[in-house]
This record gives structure tokens, C-alpha cells and sequence, in this order.
């Protein structure tokens, strides 16, 4: 009974948000009945800008995209050990750099999420993950910082303030499994793949497709399914693969 109300309460959410996009565009459109042309090259343009739309600023992480994915509207490994300019990344590799014998993906996910049965590697946890990711997109000027009284204790919270990148955000993701669905991980963009697989392993994917019309949200949550599916053994085995991503989705996906 649970599932269903969630459920139906996921249809109400994509239908409002479909409606009210339908009404922006009609009202964008003013209606006019002779502008297609204009109409198709000022969305070219808007796609252009949207594309070009990231400043260094405003240049997020694959982990800040996934929790600016998961907040609500109103509220790794790597190949080279050099330093990634990335705080929590860079403590991440100084964990894999210095620690013989090395450990497996896997054990590297656990460890340092601390989800690990050893006391003794406890220290390789990454602590307080959430909130420094939180204030680096403070930094970047998408969410704020305010504090809550709850009663007997003041809480922080950092609600959303530049809508704009998380509109981009939620498109760019929706387009890699709609309009720009290419049917074959290997020719998707590999950062874009691995933020779809994190996102879906962090359940806040369905953030970005609740507001699609119900067909696009079936396509697309079918073509997720197919990349989910998929066995990481067998694709890290083809040609210029990238076999870490595919490590790591092996560990999230098992």
C-alpha cells in the first residue's frame, strides 16, 4: 500500500511539473503561428548558452552534482595521484597512495564510507562528506547557509539559491537518456555516465526525471534499467573502455 501511494504520489508530482512547463512554453510562445524557424534557432541558442553555462565557479563535482541532485528546491579512485585541486578527492587518493598492500575498489568504496567491519581502518573513513560538499556549492554561490530553530537546538540547513544550475543539471541528465540517448555506454560521455550510476546508486535519480510526461519517464527509467543491467566484467573488457569507472560500478551495482 506503501509503494502504491508513493507511486501515485510520484505521477501527481511529473504531471504538475509537466503542466507547468507546457504553460511556459505556451506563454514563451506568445501565440504566434508563424515563428518556427526563430523558435528552433533561439533554442539552439539557449542549448548553446546552457552548454557554455558553466563558469570556473560554477564548475561542480561529480559528488557535489549528486547531492545538488538529491536537495530539494526549497531546502573514486583515480588513475594518476597527483593532486586534483578537489579537497575531498584529494583525501580520498592520499588514503590510496599511502596504504600497501593496495585494496581492491570495492574495499576502497566501503572504507571510505565507513561502512567497513574493521575497527582498524576505521581512519580511512571521509568524514563529514555531506556537509563539505554543502559548502563548497556555498562557494559557488548555489545554495546558502541559514540556520533553523528546532525546538531546543539551532540546526544549519543550506537551501537552494541558483535554481539555474540545478535546471541545467536536471536537463543535461535527462537528455543522456532521451534526446541524446546513443545506446551504447561507450560512445556516452563518461563523466555523465558515472553521474547517472552515482545517482541512481545515491537514490536521487528520480529527482531529475519526476518532472517528465509519463512516456518520457518510462523511456527513460527504461534506458536506465538497460545501463544497470549491464555486466561492468564484460564492458570493461572492450575497447577504450575506462576500467575504474567500470570498477566502481561494479561495487554500486552488485
Amino acid at each position: 500500500m506503501t509503494s502504491l501511494t508513493q507511486r501515485s504520489s510520484g505521477l501527481v508530482q511529473r504531471r504538475t511539473e509537466a503542466s507547468r512547463n507546457a504553460a511556459d512554453k505556451e506563454r514563451a510562445a506568445g501565440g504566434g503561428g508563424g515563428g518556427g524557424e526563430e523558435d528552433a534557432q533561439s533554442r539552439r541558442d539557449e542549448q548553446d548558452e546552457d552548454d557554455k553555462g558553466d563558469s570556473k565557479e560554477t564548475r561542480l563535482t561529480l559528488m557535489e552534482e549528486v547531492l545538488l541532485l538529491g536537495l530539494k528546491d526549497r531546502e573514486v579512485i583515480c588513475k594518476s595521484d597527483a593532486p586534483t585541486g578537489d579537497v575531498l578527492l584529494d583525501e580520498a587518493l592520499k588514503h590510496v597512495k599511502e596504504t600497501q598492500p593496495p585494496e581492491t575498489v570495492q574495499n576502497w568504496i566501503e572504507l571510505l564510507s565507513g561502512e567497513t567491519w574493521n575497527p582498524l581502518k576505521l581512519h580511512y573513513q571521509l568524514r563529514n562528506v555531506r556537509e563539505r560538499l554543502a559548502k563548497n556549492l556555498v562557494e559557488k554561490g548555489v545554495l546558502t547557509t541559514e540556520k533553523q530553530n528546532f525546538l531546543l537546538f539551532d540546526m544549519t540547513t543550506h537551501p537552494l539559491t541558483n535554481n539555474n544550475i540545478k535546471q541545467r543539471l536536471i536537463k543535461k541528465v535527462q537528455e543522456a537518456v532521451l534526446d541524446k540517448w546513443v545506446n551504447d555506454p561507450h560512445r556516452m560521455d563518461k563523466r555523465l555516465l558515472a553521474l547517472i550510476y552515482l545517482a541512481h546508486a545515491s537514490d536521487v535519480l528520480e529527482n531529475a526525471f519526476a518532472p517528465l510526461l509519463d512516456e518520457q519517464y518510462d523511456l527513460a527509467t527504461k534506458r536506465v534499467r538497460q545501463l544497470l543491467d549491464l555486466d561492468p566484467e564484460v564492458e570493461c573488457l572492450k575497447a577504450n573502455t575506462n576500467e575504474v569507472l567500470w570498477a566502481v560500478v561494479a561495487a554500486f551495482t552488485k
